[in-house]
């Protein structure tokens, strides 16, 4: 029999589907969902669909791969993603080689483009390194199946580097390895910005694989061609990224400005002691946002812009926007403040557009109503289950500009910004607090200035 570990991170919407799938499989006697943290529902539903949970202590794909592998019951293992539809054959295809003792480790292909990273840097430096894997067709390839005593002697990377370091790994102990096509799956392609860190860990990987074989470091003529190999990756996607459609966007509290209007306000108005009260006890974001609302009533327009006048921006904003602009960059604002108070700061900095809730007013008075607009609420097409998201705002945006997401770039701060620093093509976590924003994130800026934005906006 079969054992199915799935590591997962925030996959709520697919994790029943895949583990109901696996559970359907005459093969399958144990399905084990290693969840790395997940702010979603996705440990809820993947238990109620039948597997067995295990919450990783330590983020990281490899991480959650041994800790599965050592709560497996059977020595046949297969590794899935919780993200993908299968063919419903997959499983059977991978579990053949290995219940029919024809192979120790199996590597899935299927039918889509080979990927830049793939094409690029993996095969060319198996070629230089190890020859004898060079004629794989999908090295990087995460679905995989093995024997647990193969697997339980590997060295777990915790990047990119993970699936080519399983491959060397089982090469170089001599395993049985079978490649076996799987047919078509619609895959999520990398976005663009993770292509350049995934080519690094997978060289990287490769490289420290080597060294470790030969006991000393690579000699000159591999490492020139090493660089040649990474120059020729960078000049592609340098080449892709200036005649790509593009965006940034921005959150507006403790990311362009220098702390939060609406704090500024409590504090200001007075209001401070119910605002606390109703951040501590209220957790329903639509209801929230409606209390926070009703703390303005009777404030003028003129008051709640002088407030915003009063919060200083982060110094170097009005350059770092017009330099993405420059290089092709759509630049706007997302954010759960005011439409009246994101107008004033877009127009500030030169963004092109900005997305908020929108306060009423009567006679130039703020009623206390606030509407929240439809595109933050949950739709058919959103990444997560939260009732109203960033996200969806985001996903808006892709569709009205026709731009996708995996091109956008998402610069915040907080909590409540998880799901857009995940789900945008590049997510920058901005002098956070929060470790979980930290790790989602595709990197951070710890220094309040934004010109670190500007190397990743290629």
């Amino acid at each position: 029999m079969v054992t199915i570990i799935i590591p997962a991170l925030n996959e709520a919407q697919t994790i029943a589907q895949v583990v109901r799938y696996c559970l359907s499989q005459p093969v399958v006697s144990q399905v084990i969902v290693v969840d790395d943290q997940s702010v979603d529902d996705t440990v809820a539903l993947a238990k109620e669909a039948g597997a067995e949970i295990i919450l990783s202590a330590v983020r990281g794909k490899g991480i959650s791969m041994k800790e599965g592998i050592q709560a497996a019951r059977n020595e046949h293992l297969i590794f899935l993603d919780g993200d993908i539809e299968y063919p419903e054959e997959t499983i059977a295809l991978l579990a053949k080689p290995l219940l029919e003792d024809d192979a120790d480790f199996i590597k899935a292909t299927f039918s889509r483009n080979a990927g830049r990273v793939t094409e690029l840097v993996a095969k060319p430096l198996l070629s230089i390194f190890y020859p004898g894997l060079a004629h794989f067709s999908q090295p990087l390839s995460g679905m995989i199946a093995g024997r647990k005593q193969f697997f339980s002697r590997i060295e777990f990377f915790q990047d990119y580097g993970v699936d080519i370091g399983i491959l060397i790994d089982m090469f170089l102990m001599r395993a049985r390895i079978k490649e076996v096509a799987i047919g078509h799956i619609e895959n999520k392609s990398k976005p663009w910005h993770a292509l350049g860190k995934m080519s690094r860990e997978v060289t990287r990987a490769i490289i420290m694989k080597a060294m470790r074989q030969k006991n000393e470091l690579v000699n000159l003529n591999e490492l020139e061609l090493v660089n040649l190999i990474s120059s020729e990756m960078k000049s592609v996607m340098e080449d892709q990224v200036i005649h790509m459609k593009k965006m940034v966007v921005f959150d507006m509290d403790h990311t362009i400005l220098k702390g939060s209007f609406i704090e500024a306000c409590a504090d200001k108005y007075e209001f401070r002691k119910e605002y606390d009260n109703i951040r501590l006890h209220e957790k329903d974001a639509s209801a929230f946002t409606k209390r926070i609302s009703l703390l303005l009533k009777g404030l003028s327009m003129d008051d709640l812009l002088q407030t915003a006048t009063e919060i200083p921006m982060i110094d170097d904003i009005q350059s770092v926007v017009a330099m993405l602009k420059q290089r092709g960059y759509l630049v706007g604002i997302v954010s759960d403040s005011y439409h009246l108070i994101t107008e004033y700061v877009k127009n500030k900095i030169g963004a092109d557009f900005c997305l908020s809730n929108q306060l009423e007013y009567f006679e130039g008075k703020a009623t206390g109503e606030v509407r929240i607009p439809s595109y933050f609420y949950h739709n058919e097409e959103s990444s997560c289950t939260h009732p109203i998201c960033k996200t969806n705002a985001l996903r808006h945006l892709s569709k009205r500009y026709e731009i996708p997401l995996e091109n956008s770039i998402a610069v915040a701060d907080g909590e409540n910004d998880l799901c857009i620093i995940e789900q945008a093509g590049v997510g920058i976590a901005f002098c956070t607090t929060n470790d979980l924003v930290r790790f989602v994130a595709d990197g951070e800026i710890n220094e309040p200035a934004f010109s670190k934005v500007l190397q990743y906006a290629n």
